[in-house]
């Protein structure tokens, strides 16, 4: 009897060990079994942008790592929240993924009356691909020649100096808010739907400068229809190492480059945002992808998605702070 039941106890045992090393060995399998399919990539945006053809190339190099496609689908609507909502509500599982820039996670928030996601809560960053560095542009025959001159200028009495943007509650909007309320300059914004109208009118004098990003603008450096005043990122564009950056130009600590990465549901394992962090990261290195930003007007920046999640917050309210002081609202 004795040794029926110790047989029978020996058999319980093990088995309950199996079954404990099956599951302590699930998420490793998991891991090393991802990707084993192709994965979406929701660009919230209409194709052709800046942030649509840097999506498309990161996909298209990631793909190549880790052997599965990655599906690139334009889900446009809502300043970006449409797509964004949609990632955020999709299955946990790393094949549904979203690329975000700063104006739909840090900017939209402060802006919507409604959102139909918590964008810090409801998404979790793999990965920033890069910083998209905005410009500011004039006309060639405007009389200021610096960022000194031109917030100068602004404060004369009767003085009007207009600046356009692709839309109001624009990331380019938002960091001409930030110039006023940081110097007292007095730039009045003159919102386009989309950029491209703003870009012919300051060509045409129609207005004296534009704030956008250096990718639309460089054709019009190179070629003399527009004069660049200063940079807005934290380094000289490599694009256009001749162009000081605000900091230069006497504007203490003043930084407002744009950004752009990729998000996935919150509740995707960890093991598959660090694999994915990881092939970005390799993506970004590659000295082929770095040029083929930089003609985007984007500074590649691997990281980690510690750094990345740090740097979103302090954005958020950043931008929340100038949003609410200037009483920006979308249209």
């Amino acid at each position: 009897m004795l040794e029926k039941f110790m047989k029978t106890a020996l058999r319980t045992a093990l088995s309950f060990l199996g079954l404990t090393l099956i599951a302590a060995a699930t998420p490793v399998l998991a891991q090393n079994t991802y990707p084993n399919k192709s994965i979406r990539l929701i660009v919230p945006f209409a194709p052709g942008g800046v942030t649509d053809t840097s999506g498309r190339l990161i996909a298209e190099q990631l793909s190549r790592r880790i052997g599965q496609s990655i599906i690139v689908e334009n889900k446009a609507g809502a300043s970006g929240n449409i797509g964004a909502a949609m990632v955020a509500n999709s299955e946990p599982d790393g094949y549904t993924l979203v690329l975000g820039f700063d104006g739909t996670i840090v900017i939209n928030p402060h802006v919507f009356t409604s959102m139909p996601l918590d964008t810090l809560k409801d998404l979790t960053p793999i990965g920033k691909i890069g910083e998209t560095i905005l410009i500011l542009l004039a006309y060639p025959k405007f009389e200021a020649q610096t960022l000194q001159e031109v917030i100068a200028l602004s404060k004369q009495p009767g003085q009007v100096i207009n600046f356009g943007s692709s839309g109001v509650a624009s990331p380019q909007h938002i960091a001409v808010e930030l110039l006023n309320q940081r110097t007292g300059s007095k730039l009045v914004h003159v919102p386009y739907k989309g950029g491209g109208q703003a870009m012919i009118d300051v060509q045409a004098g129609v207005i004296p400068l534009v704030f956008t990003a250096v990718a639309g603008g460089l054709p019009h450096v190179k070629s003399g229809r527009l004069k660049a005043i200063a940079v807005s990122s934290e380094k000289r564009a490599s694009s256009l190492p001749d162009v000081p950056t605000f900091i230069e130009s006497g504007i203490k600590d003043f930084v407002a480059s744009g950004w752009v990465g990729i998000f996935a549901p919150t509740k995707v394992p960890r093991p598959v945002i660090d694999y994915l962090n990881k092939e970005l990261n390799a993506v970004l290195s590659a000295p082929d992808v770095i040029a083929r930003l930089n003609t985007l007007g984007i500074e590649a920046s691997p990281g980690t998605p510690e750094k990345f999640s740090k740097e979103i917050a302090a954005d958020f309210k950043r931008y929340g702070d100038v949003i609410k002081a200037a009483g920006i609202k979308a249209e």
